[in-house]
């Protein structure tokens, strides 16, 4: 018998474990209204159908490159089983945005478990619209939905968290002198950034807020940038681009660290670490480090820990 009645609830995108749930993860991702703000259900539909039937074997090559299937899903895991041992009071479960476990089958385990308190904590420091607000909606708006909630809100700016990610940071090389460090953010359309979403502005702070813990440390790095990627189509996305800030450091080391992730993907395993490291080979980099993310650290357990319990 269940003596628990809170849950914790790791929200995050999802990932693919094979071909079949990549075509659903598109399907998903390019139906959310969050995504292609089309007010007419009908033409996103009818475009999300043509860009899966586009993009998806050319997508399906990437992950076979990193060995057919998202390491956010493994990952994701060992954080709950972590957080299931750490937090006594608390029945830890995660939900995906576009592949499974999906926000019904979460919200049913719940209810069957009797939980009657929710806390909510989207796995994205930074909140946008297609992250934070999408997987929010998507999960309040289930049936039957009766709990009593609480939403972990964006976290960029806490100070124990950012203190995880310069240890990363420092860890990542012998020393950072003679390294450049680019904070690379997943890209939005820019239409989407002038519609009003934070996204942009709460990165900048954050790098801001990054930048003062390094310096004081005395982690001196030859310079500190940040940069988008994982652009796609012909329209406008906020920059830089990841690619043009890489052509300004020929014959030059370049750190990269994914700021906007708590979880390694497929942005990281593949576009990070294979993508953009073939681009920086090209402009003639002559050392090219990936940072892991926060992932299931002993660090990052005993933070989310603490966050909860606050």
């Amino acid at each position: 018998m269940n003596i628990k009645n809170k849950a914790l609830v790791l929200m995050n995108m999802g990932g693919p474990r094979n071909k079949e749930e990549l075509e659903l993860f598109l399907n998903n991702m390019f139906n959310d209204k969050n995504i292609l703000t089309f007010k007419s259900n009908f033409l996103r539909s009818l475009l999300a159908k043509m860009i899966v039937k586009s993009r998806l074997n050319a997508a399906w090559k990437n992950y076979e490159a990193i060995g057919g299937f998202s390491p956010i899903n493994n990952i994701t895991s060992k954080l709950v089983e972590k957080l299931n041992k750490k937090l006594e009071a608390y029945e830890v479960k995660q939900v995906m945005r576009y592949t499974p476990p999906f926000a019904q089958e979460c919200s049913d385990a719940l209810q069957a478990l009797d939980i009657e308190e929710l806390v909510l904590l989207p796995l994205y420091p930074h909140y946008s619209t297609t992250t934070t607000k999408s997987s929010l909606e998507d999960f309040m708006n289930v049936k039957n939905f009766n709990f009593k909630t609480k939403i972990i809100e964006p976290f960029y700016k806490d100070e124990a968290f950012n203190d995880i990610i310069v240890d990363d940071i420092q860890n990542s090389v012998l020393s950072t002198e003679g390294y450049n460090l680019i904070f690379s953010a997943h890209g939005l359309p820019q239409k989407i950034v002038d519609a009003g979403d934070p996204y942009q502005e709460q990165i900048i702070d954050h790098v801001s807020l990054l930048m003062k813990k390094l310096k004081e440390k005395n982690l001196n790095f030859s310079s500190i940038n940040l940069a988008y990627q994982s652009k796609v189509g012909p329209m406008k996305w906020i920059t830089p681009s990841l690619e043009d800030k890489l052509k300004e450091f020929k014959n030059e080391r370049v750190l990269i660290y994914p700021i906007a992730f708590i979880i390694d993907n497929s942005e990281t395993s593949f576009e990070l670490d294979i993508e953009y490291r073939e681009i920086a080979k090209g402009f003639g980099i002559k050392d090219y480090k990936v940072c892991s993310c926060v992932n299931d650290s002993d660090a990052f357990v005993s933070y989310l820990e603490d966050l909860i319990t606050r």
